[in-house]
Formats: structure tokens, sequence, C-alpha cells
């Protein structure tokens, strides 16, 4: 009789599976491929294969593989094909030598497979024998299959990228390295996917994959991977403006298992970018500028102001964020009716709980756009960031309780310049449109009147803390909001005549134009505040109150100049970055006429700059420099530089200490490239005044 089958050894291939299925960027030693393409395996066994030999490859994942559960697949090339969609075939043979090729099925669970052979009696484990199994996007019969190349390569494995933030009048791009092959990241995602408690079969639907990765990358129902602090003081942590990709903070925490600290929105996005293009899901960073939260589902947000026209932050339970970053990540949406396949939001910040969890989405985008809030997942939330109105209200004393006047209704201002990084170039493109028909088209009005029928109407009184029991109505209508138009013409516009350098007085202009003949006597209110990108106050620095005549078709500019001493105080103080804000207030004497205008925006910085050659060689090693020069009127205290390249060298921090005005810093390190390709080069400094100045560079690795 023969001897019996052995297998000897298993050659996994990677240097050739790798490139085919897009997986030779992750920096592990098993074998990484996606669902529903074929990958070769070379089998050694004791003697040459009969046909008459029993022979079985296993795939398991979890704990318990078994068959009737789809987490175990016995695959044999001489028997019909496996009822779990995987399929095997017999490519070569020579001698003791065996290539086999092995497809899964293209809507197996995505995870970690343990390998063995089952010969005859016997069964063979070879080492590292996990194959990783990622999903798919270049296969059609993929859920999250995306037709075009380009926009894999940008939404799945470009691991770096720009992330949009500062205000609607200052939008300005943030570095970030997601980093999503770098050492131990896969390895966390598997982790969190384990943690999450996902029944097995539950992890072959990207919707369901993608809502926990939601809720697991937020640290607040399930010890998740950031813990969220807006205070101001971070000083038992990493300040979220500190962070420069994702990379350290999966790191730390697959390490030591705990939440890191800390994050806010746009840390929050990143890092669920990165888990999602690492696992295969198409994702991208989204921008919504002035974004509405807590707007208790109403499509309104209430903004109190005193007589100075300074916004009361404390007063207010809704408000409005300078911006907000979440999410969009590309699918089919099995689950619904046709038409909502594509991109769908998903939000890891901690906002308001969905189903008893901090998570939000799978939502898509098409039913933001139309209106069809109902669908799965928390599309009403979705929605209202976008979408929500701002009545503005003045609060007043009178005979010592609070009187509300309503200023003015903007329908215009929530949800603007939606934005994301161009696909293949550093650009921002705006995606507006694929959030919202056009402001005041008829399929606007048709959205919006859907989505009013499944929210609540609101009733417009004002819904201040303080005004419980003593407040009037003053109209009560379940009809959508009308913008306020003037009757005059009024219109405001806010400028400064000089870039807003910290340690130089702030010149700010507010200009009041008018377009009805007559003569014209105009009560301008107009302040200066700063604010963190929350939309909550850090300080009061001074307002103008005046009344102004115009004559006819004519405008006023009224200057509001604030010094250094009111505002540096505040910013060494508080640790977040913090925005220039500007709320006006015109009221036309001897007419119903009045206009509120806001403008938030950021302070100007000088430049980091990073000196390096264009080309450099693999393997071998060149030098970097970091250039600052301290162009402001004040001393820098306590200055940071964080700097990282993937594949260059690890996230590095240099401390810098204090930099008087006029001197000149300069950082150096050496690297040494590891990887071929175009290597990006983040930097960002930050200290007690400036809370993070980033600058990027390429550098083109050759062999």
């Amino acid at each position: 009789p023969e001897a019996d089958l052995k297998v000897t050894g298993i050659d996994f291939l990677k240097s050739k599976n790798c490139p085919q299925h897009h997986t030779d960027a992750y920096n592990i030693k098993n074998l990484v491929v996606r669902r529903g393409k074929p990958f070769e395996l070379q089998i050694s066994f004791s003697r040459e294969l009969k046909a008459s030999d029993k022979l079985a490859l296993r795939f398991g994942i979890g704990e318990k593989p078994m068959k009737n559960r789809g987490t175990l697949v016995s695959l044999n090339p001489s028997r019909e094909p496996d009822l779990s969609g995987w399929k095997i075939s017999v490519t070569k043979k020579s001698g003791k030598e065996c290539l086999l090729s092995v497809t899964s099925s293209p809507s197996a669970p995505v995870g970690k497979y343990a390998l063995n052979v089952k010969t005859g009696s016997t069964i063979y484990k070879p080492e590292n024998s996990e194959v990783y199994l990622l999903f798919n996007p270049w296969c059609e019969g993929d859920v999250v299959f995306l037709e075009d190349d380009a926009k894999r390569k940008e939404y799945v494995l470009n691991d770096t990228g720009s992330i949009y933030v500062g205000s609607a009048n200052s939008i300005y791009s943030r570095p970030w390295n997601f980093g999503q092959f770098e050492e131990s990241i896969l390895d966390a995602c598997m982790y969190l996917l384990d943690k999450s408690e996902l029944k097995l079969a539950k992890r072959r639907d990207p919707v369901t994959v993608s809502r926990v990765m939601s809720a697991l990358v937020n640290a607040n129902d399930d010890n998740g991977v950031l813990l969220g602090n807006w205070s101001g003081n971070y000083s038992n942590g990493t300040s979220p403006m500190d962070w420069i990709g994702s990379v350290s903070i999966l790191q730390q925490f697959y390490k030591s298992k705990k939440p890191v600290c800390f994050g806010q929105c746009w840390v929050f996005a990143g890092v669920l970018t990165t888990i999602m293009r690492c696992l295969g899901i198409p994702s991208r960073c989204v921008t919504n500028f002035n974004s509405a939260h807590d707007t208790d589902d109403n499509l309104r947000v209430d903004v109190y102001l005193n007589e100075y026209g300074e916004k009361m932050s404390s007063m207010s339970f809704d408000s409005v964020w300078n911006f907000h970053v979440w999410n969009d990540v590309w699918m089919k949406r099995t689950d619904l009716p046709a038409g909502f396949d594509g991109w769908q939001t998903i939000d890891a910040t901690p906002q308001e709980q969905s189903q008893g969890i901090f998570q939000c989405g799978p939502c898509p985008v098409k039913a933001v756009r139309e209106g069809s809030v109902y669908l799965p997942y928390d599309g009403t939330f979705v929605y209202s960031e976008v979408n929500a109105d701002q009545v503005y209200w003045l609060v007043t004393e009178v005979n010592g309780r609070q009187k509300f006047t309503k200023l003015s209704t903007e329908t215009r201002a929530i949800g603007v310049h939606i934005s994301t990084k161009a696909v293949g170039q550093d650009q921002r493109e705006d995606i507006t449109l694929e959030y919202k028909f056009p402001e005041g088209s008829e399929k606007e009005r048709k959205s919006m009147q859907k989505a009013s029928s499944f929210i609540r109407p609101a009733t417009i009184f004002p819904r201040s803390h303080y005004a419980a029991g003593q407040v009037v109505p003053m109209e009560d209508s379940p009809e959508p909001l009308q913008e306020t138009v003037s009757k005059t013409g009024l219109q405001i516009q806010i400028t400064n005549k000089e870039p807003l350098y910290p340690g130089s007085p702030l010149e700010l202009l507010i200009t009041v134009k008018i377009a009805s003949p007559g003569s014209w006597a105009i009560n301008l209110t107009g302040s200066c505040q700063l604010q963190s990108y929350t939309g909550k106050i850090e300080a009061n620095l001074g307002y103008v109150k005046e009344t102004i005549k115009l004559e006819g078709q004519s405008e006023k500019q009224i200057p509001l100049r604030v010094m250094p001493d009111t505002y540096m105080g505040t910013l060494a103080a508080v640790e977040d970055e913090v925005l220039v804000h500007v709320t006006a207030i015109a009221e036309v004497q001897g007419v119903d006429d009045k206009l509120t205008k806001e403008v938030t925006k950021r302070f100007n910085y000088p430049p980091v700059t990073i000196q390096m050659p264009e080309r450099a060689k693999l393997n071998e090693e060149f030098s970097c420099a970091f250039i600052f020069k301290n162009k402001l009127n004040v001393a820098l205290d306590n200055c940071k530089l964080m700097v990282e390249g993937l594949g260059l060298f690890k996230m590095t921090t240099f401390d810098q200490g204090d930099l008087e005005p006029g001197r000149i810093m300069k950082s150096e390190i050496i690297c040494k490239p590891t990887r071929v390709g175009e290597k990006k080069i983040v930097a960002k400094l930050s200290a007690a005044q400036v809370k993070g100045i980033s600058t990027e560079k390429s550098i083109t690795i050759f062999e």
C-alpha cells in the first residue's frame, strides 16, 4: 500500500499574491488577501499527490469554526464546489509539489482565517497560518465594489491625506497620516472586530462593520480607541491639536488596550478613515462647515446675542460648530430600497446616542439629499447637521426679567462648503451638492418638505436655559422658517484690513450698505469674541455701538480694533485653536428692518518649511531639516515640533523651548527610506500661543 500522504510545507507565495490583491503595502508577516479574488498556495507533500488521495484545505474563522455557521470552509480540489461560495482548483502539479488556487466568496466574513490541511487522518498546521481576508473594492461581486481605479487608489490605498478645518470664511487643510499599512494597524483593526462582539456572519456586511467601528473609535460606551475632550485642558494626555496622524493613536491603543487621550472630531474621523481603508472599505473624511449640533431634531438653532452683539453661548442648548468632520464610506445598501447605494455617512465623534450607543450611520448621502431621513441609520441627525436654520434673538433685561426679541432668520448658513480631499491631488473638492440640492431650487423645497414631515415641527419661541416659564411665544407656526428679507436692501460685510497675526492689533471692518433711496439712520452693534471651533466663547474682546447716517444707495465702514493685550492671554491659556468671531447687528430706524451677520476667521501664522532632496534612494540615508522663523511680535513659549514620515521615520517630537520674535529654529532628522514611491513628511509646530502650524512635503523614493 501507498505510504500515508503528509504535508511537509506550505508557501503562501506572498510576493505573487499580495501585489495582485493590492495588499503588498501591509507591514505584516502573514498573507493578506481580498475576498472574491483567487490566490495561490504551493503545498509540498511527502510523496506525489494521487487522484485517490483525500485532501482538504480548511479555513476557519473565530474561536470555534463550524461549517453550518459558515465560519469553517473545507475545500477539496476533487469534490464538488463548496456551498459557502469558496472555490479551489489544482493549477499545477510537479513531483511532490502542488500549486493550488483558492477563491474566497465575495461575501465571506472579513477577518483572520486559520488554515490547516487535512490529508487522510493527519492535520498539518503551517507557521503564520493565519490568512487575513479583507473587503475587495476591486471585485464586482463585493458590495464595496468601486469602479474607478483612481478612486480606489485614493479612498482605499492612499495612506496620507488632508482634513479640511478652519471656518466657512477661512478654510484650510490639515495634513493627516492615515497609515493603514503601518506595523500592527491591521492587527488593531482585527482586535476591534473581536471587541465589537459582532457575530461572525455579520462581519461579511460593511453596513454593520462600519456602524460598530463608528462606536468603537470613541471610548464612550465600550472603552474604544479615543477619549473625546473639548474642555481646553489636556494636561493628562495629548492635546487633540498635537496629533498628525492615526498611527501612533492606534498603536498605543493596541498595545495598552485602553482609550487614548484625547480626540476631537477630526481625530475621530482620521482614525475611522484609517480603520475603514485598512479593512478595504473605501472611505473619505468629510468636513461640514457651520455644522448644526444638538438641534433636538427640530431643524433649528437658536443664537442668543446680548445688547453688545456678543454671542451668549452659555444660554443655548444647541450650537453651531465652525466645522465638523465625519466620514463617508462606499457600499451597496442591499438592506434598503433601490437608489441608496454609494457614499454613506458614518460619524465616530460622540454626540448623540443611536440605539443606546454613541454611534452614527451608515446613512446614505442620497437619502440626506432627498430628505428620506427615516432610512437607517441616523438620517434625521445627519440631515439636521447640514440643513438646520438659525434664528437670532436679542436678549435684553426689562424690569429684572429677560426679554427675547427675534432679530432675524438665516436659512442658508448651515451646511456650507462640504469638503473632502480631491481624488489624486492635494486639493479641496466641494461635495455640497452630493448632500443637498441647490439652495432655493424646487428639488430642495420638496426635499425640505419631505424631511420636515418626519422631523417634529418647530414652534418658534426660544428654547433657552433661562427662558423656562418667562417667555411669551412670539409666533407659533409649524411652517418651515422663512429667510429674513430686507426692505431697504440692507447689507453687512465683515472684513479685516490686515492679516490676523497673533501679537498684532486685529484691524476689523464692518461695512454697512443700503440700496434704497432716501435718508436712513441705522443702529449698528458689532462685537469681537474669541471662540473655539465648537462655537464656545472663550473671551469677549470688545464692541462698537453707534448710529450711522446713510443717504440713498451708499455704504459706510466702521472700524473695530482689538489690541494684542486684550486677547493674547486667552490665546496662551486655552489649549485649543481659537478663532476670531465677529457679530454685527444692524437695525434701520423707522422701518422694521433688522439684519444679523456672523463671520469667523482664523489667525494667520508664519510658515514652517521643510528642506530635503526631491528624490532619495531606498535604504540610503538623507537629511531632512525643519525651519521656522518667528515673524510675530510676541515670543512663542514652549515650542514643540511634531514630525512624521510614513515609510521614512516614526513620529518624533522636538522640544524647542521659547522662541523670541525674529529668532529662527531649526531641527534635523536623518531618514532611511524603507519603501519606494512618493512619500510625505508632515510637520506641525505648537506653542502656548499658536496651536498648530502644519506643513507637508513629498519626496520620491527609488530603488
